[in-house]
């Protein structure tokens, strides 16, 4: 008789790791996820709840677009790798034009459910303080930009590094019932659909210039949280506050999240907006709106008195306010293999943030990959990742050892320039001359359907 194989140890039920417990599980291999949350007197300074895969800096999976998105194109590689966090995403969608965002709840009770109902998954609501004990041989760190003191700790000593940290922010979320539509209007950025069909998905508060230089001389003087001990660790580009864009540039935010291009007021065509401020939905209800690109270190009082200065916000209530928090990240071209493991210490894979990728999406996808190693080394059977030609091979090869020899790693979200390049086509299909000023989306969609057939062949060889 076949012996089971023996479980493999995922420790944190964030994205990555819920989406590692779900790979495992589907292999075969049994799989028990630790999470932290839920323990009573532990918490992190992000989440609000002690359900899985929850999700706490904004609701958007970004673009869905497959042809000319990398982050599309890492949608549709792993939808088709059987992606828990892309099913349970594309049945808890919200209306954001272009992009996948989704009810936060509803999104996290769905993983929660699915991973519960697994009879090969045991959940277990506890704190793996320090590293994980030396008789698990097979264990998954999705622990995710959160990771406990303790673990941290044990990493550094167990690296020889000296930090693994950066800042990260949130933005605010707003009741839709106190927005003023006599000012803001609905509509997406040069109205394109969604996944979901709708092509008005974003509020819209215009500003003209003399409300924008008094917002940006507001942003500027208003009082900031500040943090002594965590004075050096850099801020992620990726995930900036707002009034650090600002601090860069008076016209940053207006080439940033507030640019107005492709919006078109209805009550006033003919006039185009300085700024628009979007907000995007962020529950199924409609009842509340997450202010895009608004990740702030504002304190509490400063960020009320401050965004109801934008038109169409002069009464606005918060369900929350903006906050700063620290994330974690390893120097992953220096310390992990190929395979995802700790060259110091193999029995652990790191999968998330932790790695150093950024983005929902990103997190959850390296979660996918190390559970199929993971339950591949299980069985016994030699599995490498997908080549780089896909998105999901080519942040693998980024945080492996992709990044510029000699500069300092930081987090990646994916992006073509993480792909193997190809020369722009200078003629379609039908042999036709491709206009210069349109090669370079030829280029993205050619990435895109060679990323994927390469998936596929990849799929299949390891089947």
């Amino acid at each position: 008789m076949t012996s089971s194989p023996s479980p493999v140890h995922v420790v944190g039920g964030g994205l990555a790791g819920s989406e590692a417990a779900w790979q495992i599980a589907n292999a075969g291999v049994p799989v028990v996820l630790h999470e932290m949350r839920g323990v009573p007197g532990v918490k992190t300074d992000a989440h609000h709840t002690d359900g899985l895969a929850e999700l706490v800096c904004s609701n958007s999976f970004r673009s869905d677009d497959w042809e000319y998105n990398a982050v599309g194109l890492l949608h549709a590689e792993m939808r088709a790798l059987d992606s828990i966090i892309m099913a349970c995403g594309d049945a808890h969608q919200v209306p954001a034009g272009g992009a996948l965002a989704v009810d936060r709840e509803g999104f996290s009770q769905a993983v929660t459910a699915r991973l519960e109902a697994h009879p090969l998954v045991t959940i277990v609501r506890e704190e793996i303080a320090g590293l994980p004990p030396e008789d698990w041989d097979n264990v998954i760190v999705a622990t995710g930009p959160l990771t406990s003191p303790a673990l941290a700790d044990a990493i550094l000593k167990a690296t020889g590094e000296e930090s693994l940290s950066f800042f990260d922010a949130i933005a605010p979320i707003v009741h839709a019932d106190s927005i003023d539509f006599d000012i803001a209007w609905r509509q997406s950025r040069y109205d394109k659909a969604g996944p979901g069909g709708d092509a008005a998905a974003y509020v819209n508060c215009p500003m003209n210039r003399e409300q924008y230089d008094a917002f940006i001389d507001a942003l500027l003087a208003g009082p900031k949280a500040e943090f002594k001990e965590w004075e050096d660790v850099p801020y992620f580009d990726g995930c900036l506050p707002i009034e650090v864009m600002a601090e860069r540039g008076r016209e940053t935010l207006r080439h940033g999240p507030m640019k107005p291009v492709g919006l078109t007021n209805p009550r006033d065509p003919t006039v185009k907006a300085h700024a628009i401020v979007q907000l995007r939905q962020d529950n199924a209800l409609g009842t509340l709106f997450n202010m895009v690109g608004f990740q702030t270190k504002l304190k509490y009082g400063a960020q009320t008195e401050i965004f109801r200065m934008i038109p169409g916000l002069q009464n606005a209530q918060f369900a929350r306010l903006g906050g700063l928090h620290r994330n974690t990240f390893l120097n992953s071209p220096k310390l992990l293999d190929r395979q995802l493991r700790l060259k110091a210490l193999p029995r652990l894979r790191f999968a998330g943030q932790v790695t150093g990728v950024e983005g929902y999406v990103e997190s959850a996808a390296m979660g996918l990959l190390t559970g199929r190693l993971a339950a591949a080394q299980a069985l016994g059977r030699d599995l490498a990742p997908p080549p780089p030609e896909t998105a999901i091979g080519a942040l693998v090869e980024h945080i492996t050892g992709g990044h510029l020899e000699g500069s300092k790693f930081q987090p990646m979200n994916i992006n073509y320039g993480l792909l193997p390049p190809l020369e722009a086509p200078r003629v379609d299909a039908e042999g036709r001359k491709i206009p210069p000023k349109d090669r370079g989306r030829a280029k993205k969609r050619l990435m895109s359907v060679r990323a994927l057939e390469a998936l596929r062949q990849w799929r299949n060889a390891a089947a």
